[in-house]
Formats: C-alpha cells, sequence, structure tokens
C-alpha cells in the first residue's frame, strides 16, 4: 500500500495523527519503507510491544555494530556511553542499573520539590508578565526541569546554556532527526564533552560528597552491586537528557493544546483541582512522545504479519494513545477524562523512572500558566510552528505566545 509515516515530511511532523488513523484502520503492522522498521499504532500491539519478552530495548548494539572501520572510529563516545543508557538495556543489566537509579524519583521524594518548583515557576513568569509576551520553550518548558534535573545531580545553575547545548546535540542522534547536518559529529563531540564534564564532577564528589543525586549514586549499593564509573557518567547524562526532554515538550503541547481548546483552559481555570486529570489528559492527547523503538529478539506473529529476529519497531505510543478501540472520542481534549490509561510514559521494565517528577513540574507549570497568562494566544500562525524532526521525540522547537500584560 501507498500509505507510510513520511518522518521528513513537515506536515506529518506537525500533525500525525491523521496518518496514524489510517494505519490502525488499514495495517495496524504496517513494513515502513522509510523507517525500515515495523510501525504499530493500535493501543494493544504498542502496549503488548512495550511489555513483551519477545523484544528488546537494546537498539544502539545492532546499530553500532553496522558501523565499522573509519566511521566507526568518529562515534567512540556515543558507543561508550550511550550504549550504557538504562533506557537501552535488557535484564539483567537493566535491573542492575535500574535498582540503584530508583529512590530520588519516588512520588514522595518528588513531593518533598513542589515548593522549590513552585518558587521556579512563580519567578519565570514573573520575568516576562509585564511584557505580555513570551516563548514558552525558551522562557519556561525548558529551564524549569533542566534546572530542577540540574540541582537535583548537583550541576550549578550556571551551566544551563551549556546543557541545553550539548542535550540539543544528543537529541540530533537519539531522536533521529534525519534531516540534520553532521548529527553523528555534533552528537559525539557533545557526549564526548558531558561525559568528561561529570567524570570531572564524580570526582570531585569522591573527595568531598555533598547532598546530591550524583553522590547518592555514587554510593549506593554495596561492593557487589554498585554503578561502575562509566555507567554513572553515562547514566547522569541519560538523567540530564531525558530529565528535561520529555517535561519540556509535555509543556509546551499541553499549552498548545488548551491554547487551541479554550473551553478546556477556561474549566481549569475555574476548577484548578483539575490539574491532576489535566496533564494525563495533555499527556494522552498530544504527549511528547512519539516511537517508542525495539528490536525483535525472537521471531514472531502479530497482526497476522512475521516479524523477524533484528527487525526494528516503532511502537508510536501517541498513535496508541488516539485509539479508538480504546478511548471514547479520542481526538477531543477532555481533561475531566476518566480511566485514562495512556502508554506516554511506556509500560514494563521501562516506564519512565522520572514520571513522577515530570507531572508535578508540569502541574505547576501549567496550572500557573493558564492562570497567569490571560488570553494567551499564539502569536504566530498555527502552521509557521516547527515541530521537532524526530519519530521519538514530538514538541514544537518555539513556541511564542502573546498575553494580556500585567
Amino acid at each position: 500500500m501507498s500509505l507510510d509515516v513520511n518522518h521528513r515530511d513537515p506536515g506529518f511532523l506537525a500533525n500525525p495523527f491523521p496518518t496514524f488513523k489510517r494505519l490502525r484502520d488499514e495495517d495496524p503492522v504496517h513494513w515502513s519503507q522509510n523507517l525500515r522498521g515495523w510501525v504499530l499504532t493500535r493501543y494493544d500491539d504498542v502496549r503488548e510491544v512495550l511489555v513483551g519478552d519477545d523484544m528488546s530495548s537494546d537498539r544502539m548494539t545492532p546499530f553500532f555494530k553496522r558501523v565499522t572501520g573509519e566511521e566507526r572510529n568518529k562515534i567512540q563516545s556515543l558507543i561508550h556511553y550511550l550504549g550504557k543508557w538504562a533506557v537501552f538495556k535488557d535484564p539483567p543489566e537493566h535491573t542492575h542499573l535500574r535498582n540503584l537509579m530508583n529512590q530520588p524519583f519516588t512520588p514522595r521524594i518528588v513531593e518533598k520539590m513542589r515548593l522549590s518548583i513552585e518558587d521556579l515557576v512563580t519567578g519565570m513568569i514573573d520575568r516576562v508578565s509585564e511584557t505580555g509576551r513570551m516563548d514558552i520553550i525558551t522562557d519556561l518548558a525548558y529551564p524549569l526541569p533542566a534546572t530542577v534535573m540540574m540541582d537535583l545531580l548537583g550541576v550549578p545553575r550556571s551551566e544551563l546554556d551549556q546543557i541545553k547545548r550539548w542535550s540539543d546535540d544528543i537529541a540530533l542522534f537519539i531522536g533521529s532527526a534525519q534531516s540534520a547536518e553532521d548529527k553523528y559529529a555534533k552528537a559525539e563531540a557533545a557526549t564526548h564533552d558531558i561525559a568528561g564534564y561529570f567524570r570531572s564532577m564524580i570526582e570531585e564528589r569522591r573527595k568531598s560528597p555533598q547532598d546530591d543525586l550524583t553522590t547518592g549514586m555514587l554510593e549506593a549499593g554495596d561492593d557487589g552491586d554498585k554503578l561502575s564509573e562509566d555507567e554513572l557518567i553515562s547514566n547522569c547524562i541519560l538523567l540530564l537528557f531525558a530529565g528535561h526532554e520529555t517535561t519540556t515538550n509535555l509543556m509546551g503541547n499541553g499549552m498548545l493544546a488548551l491554547m487551541k481548546h479554550r473551553d478546556q483552559m477556561e474549566l481549569l481555570n475555574r476548577q484548578p483541582d483539575l490539574v491532576t486529570s489535566a496533564i494525563e489528559e495533555l499527556l494522552r492527547y498530544d504527549g511528547p512522545s512519539g516511537s517508542q523503538v525495539r528490536i525483535v529478539a525472537r521471531d514472531v506473529e502479530m497482526g497476522g504479519k512475521k516479524l523477524n529476529e533484528g527487525e526494528r519497531i516503532f511502537a508510536f505510543v501517541n498513535s496508541g494513545n488516539r485509539d479508538d478501540r480504546r478511548f471514547s472520542n479520542p481526538d477531543a481534549v477532555d481533561i475531566t477524562r476518566k480511566r485514562n490509561r495512556h502508554l506516554t510514559f511506556g509500560q514494563g521494565i521501562h516506564f519512565c523512572l522520572g514520571a513522577p517528577l515530570a507531572r508535578l513540574e508540569s502541574q505547576i507549570a501549567i496550572r500557573e500558566m493558564s492562570k497567569r497568562l490571560k488570553d494567551v494566544h499564539l502569536a504566530i500562525p498555527e502552521q509557521d510552528l516547527k515541530f521537532m524532526d524526530s519519530v521519538v521525540l514530538r514538541g514544537v522547537k518555539a513556541l511564542p505566545v502573546e498575553f494580556d500584560a500585567t
């Protein structure tokens, strides 16, 4: 069939949902020539891939094996550090890493961050409130979660701009940004530099422990189950990258959805206690995740088709979240929606470690923006918004808005 995921098409990146609906209805287990892998779009199929033991999360090893000779020498830092990320590991390596990283992200501990997050949000909105203009991404949605994660890890806030540059370049590789020039070289350089930064920081923590997550992970476990220095460096990079990227896109996509559905923003302002269910609905409606990528670990049949060992699967959670077989009226935003079991944070052993923190940050930020940015609306035509060139990450690159100055 001619229907396919055209991940290079700006129109698809801006609004993939009509394509997803056709795929769900006509070819839910679809071989994509463009992506050179299987595209899954129905809720049940996506969930099965995320929890099934027929699938591997280690998509890095097959990729790195295909790269040989001189090209391999050019991405040594990517191979060495990103290959150790917990999100790209299967048990038992994943279990080892996850157990040593879990503790700081429990809902009970995250709740203790509420006041500091509220103070950050208040300060960020105060800085723009008199101007009547802001870029939601640049002025709040990026610096808020990035600052929170930097504080957790013990990275000085003065490094915010440098962290942004490193993260953007790593995203070129992780996010499958097909059109980016020199994406591997940029991601390699960023990974090399940020790894060196954390190596120096870890050496300082060995000499002088601090009350931060880096020290906590350095000291976690016993002699038989501790993070190696390279594992610690790798997963500090992961936490800093994933700890803001998803939340930034959640806030941006969420505010865009509320601006397009004014009745729901007004309802949230009248009933701020709906913020918890509002965030769950925004996660479902147009969340920060596109596809989660898996590798077929052994031959398996899905949807009447044979998936062969070693083939890639793109499990589009944002399509599963719009599946009318699972959700009633899925293309509507309803912040009162019940039984909203979306797939945005994943399922199974790879359920997002930072989900409690992302939820809290987004609840506070979106509640306050909805309340304080009176008559907030896009400052440019919607068709001029630029979406990330990625099938893994979903979000706008900038979200300029205007509102009534105070």
